[in-house]
């Protein structure tokens, strides 16, 4: 009855349209007032959730992307991978993504990502003839990336949630080969897409000028060397970095590019406050909830139900796939992650699954909800930049949901896609 309860308030509230954080809270308080136990517990499991030492990484980073995209590292990011990759056919919906994987080394963030260079590149898009779902499209499955490119904010999350015991500097480097193997497969789905519409291609502006523009944003850039390579080497934590990632991006914007202004430091600042209270606050409410699923022995439950579905680790791997596709289209991909890693993570390892490898597999498969209705943030965020309702989107986008699904089954059946860079390393 308690797990009745306990679902059943979420459930309701989320379709209500209450705030994600406020379903999480107000289900778990329900139910163990249900349960006679002391209110209490839901504000001692909210404080615990947020004191992780490791949390503070994630305000840290969110800060840095904040800062760069107000202190024009976005626009010579643009610039530069324009002149690499703009002579391809559909040539800005190539320098789309491409800008979109350098970018989201850096900012770590897909909604920002999305922000950051939909704001940039979809009025171009639309202004040389693109249409405006395909500028769209584009983006917001680029902006995806980032989720598993370093310093992802959703990887500190995950290890949190796996009880602090998985290297975020393994997660880190797993997430690299599988993040450059969907910007390949978006930019043939875009070069696809864009030959049969007819788009054009951007000419080539030589390669003295790719030469220059790419020591231009060479400042900007380093911060992911830095980033990767301070963590990676030992040299400093993945929260050390956030810190560092700070004063790298002040230093870069206020310095050398000299874009940063007082106001937009302010405007920096009070977003990166505004963000981080949002998130900080569902990873509280998320960690209440998953304690009371963990207190119903709700992973015990499941593995039994998996392993009388079947024992073969490629169906289960299957399964997982199905349902965390499904949560990600109705959750926000921070409270998924603390929710259910506590559920799923025990069931992969059971069947002999690599917990980096299956952050991987969770990561990119919750990224993609973050792209579907009802709850898609990275989608709303790109129609509202190009001016479309999701309807209008979500009727083209399906070749560019398909290399996100292959890219997925291949990095779930393929562990060496995820595993190989960190055994390097090791």
């Amino acid at each position: 009855m308690e797990l009745l309860l306990l679902f059943g308030s979420f459930s309701l509230l989320l379709v209500m349209g209450t705030p994600v954080a406020f379903c999480l809270g107000v289900s778990s308080f329900l139910t163990v007032l249900y349960m006679g136990l002391p209110p209490m517990v839901v504000f001692q499991r909210l404080n615990s959730g947020i004191s992780a030492f490791a949390l503070i990484a994630v305000p840290f980073f969110i800060y840095a992307g904040d800062i760069m995209v107000r202190g024009g590292i976005a626009g010579r990011i643009v610039a530069f991978a324009g002149a690499m990759v703009g002579h391809v056919r559909g040539g800005l919906g190539q320098v789309n993504i491409a800008t979109s994987t350098l970018f989201g080394g850096i900012s770590g963030s897909a909604v920002a990502e999305a922000a950051a260079v939909g704001g940039i590149m979809i009025p171009q898009m639309k202004a040389r003839g693109y249409g405006a779902d395909y500028a769209v499209n584009v983006t917001s499955m680029a902006a995806l990336i980032a989720l598993l490119l370093p310093p992802s904010h959703n990887m500190i999350l995950y290890s949190i949630s796996a009880g602090g015991t998985i290297s975020i500097a393994d997660l880190f480097t797993a997430g690299i080969i599988p993040g450059l193997l969907l910007a390949v497969s978006l930019m043939i789905t875009a070069y696809l897409v864009a030959r049969h519409r007819g788009y054009p291609t951007e000419p080539f502006p030589g390669l003295t000028i790719v030469l220059q523009l790419g020591a231009i944003a060479i400042p900007g850039l380093l911060l992911i060397a830095i980033i990767f390579g301070g963590v990676r080497s030992g040299i400093f934590t993945a929260t050390e970095s956030s810190c560092v990632a700070v004063l790298y991006a002040l230093l870069v914007t206020i310095l050398v590019y000299r874009e940063l202004d007082w106001k937009g430091f302010v405007h920096a600042t009070m977003g990166a406050v505004r963000t981080t209270s949002m998130v900080l606050l569902i990873i509280g409410m998320a960690s209440a909830f998953s304690w009371l699923m963990a207190y119903h022995k709700v992973p015990t439950t499941l593995i039994d139900a998996m392993n009388a579905i079947s024992d073969n680790p490629i169906v289960v791997l299957l399964l997982l796939n199905v349902i965390l596709l499904i949560l990600g289209t109705f959750m926000d991909m921070g409270p998924t992650i603390i929710i259910v890693t506590p559920i799923f993570l025990p069931i992969a390892q059971a069947y002999g699954i690599d917990p980096v490898h299956f952050g991987v597999i969770m990561i990119l498969n919750l990224g993609i909800g973050l792209n579907t209705p009802p709850v898609g943030a990275v989608q709303f965020v790109a129609c509202a930049v190009g001016k479309i309702s999701v309807m209008e989107s979500m009727r083209s986008i399906w070749p560019f949901y398909g290399a996100g699904l292959a890219v997925l089954l291949l990095v779930t059946y393929i562990p060496a896609l995820s595993l190989w860079l960190p055994r390097l390393f090791h």
